[in-house]
This record gives structure tokens, C-alpha cells and sequence, in this order.
């Protein structure tokens, strides 16, 4: 099905959107120029839907329980922030 992807859940599958193409970055290297290797661009686009779908759901946990939707969005920000490169160089 063109423009769908399902997603795992505990009891199966789930029929959910794909994230639309125009929303997913042009992955660049260190030099600014593209990443050409399919494979890379493959992996990076999947693993941000992922993370884009568990942020969307902690997100809605959050303000299910009452929480700040802003404060909530802060932290997440935060936290991407405090992320370690462990292959920099230093």
C-alpha cells in the first residue's frame, strides 16, 4: 500500500500513515554535502519515524496525565540536547 507502513504492537499490526517525504531531512555528512548510499539513508529516515512516533505517544501520555504540554516539549529538548557523540573527536 503506497503511502502506509505498519507498525508493531503488542496483539499485531497497526495500519499508521508514513511519514510523508517532503517531512524526512536531505541527510548531509560532516563536508555538508548529501549522504548518497541508499542503505544510510534508509536506515536514518527509519529510525526517525520511530523516534518520531514514540515522542508522538509521550507526548500524548503526558497530556493525558495532566502534564504541561510545553514543559513536556522543554524537556524533550533537553533532552535530545544532553545526547553524546561518542565518536567525536576531541
Amino acid at each position: 500500500m503506497p503511502g502506509w507502513r505498519f507498525r508493531r504492537r503488542a496483539g499485531g499490526l497497526e495500519l499508521d500513515e508514513a511519514v510523508p517525504e517532503q517531512d524526512l531531512p536531505v541527510w548531509l555528512d560532516p563536508a555538508g554535502k548529501p549522504v548518497s548510499c541508499l542503505d544510510k539513508i534508509k536506515v536514518l529516515n527509519e529510525n526517525l519515524e520511530e523516534i518520531r512516533e514514540l515522542a508522538q505517544e509521550a507526548l500524548e501520555d503526558a497530556v493525558l496525565m495532566g502534564c504541561d504540554e510545553a514543559q513536556f516539549r522543554q524537556v524533550l529538548r533537553d533532552f535530545v540536547a544532553s545526547l553524546e557523540n561518542p565518536y567525536a573527536k576531541t
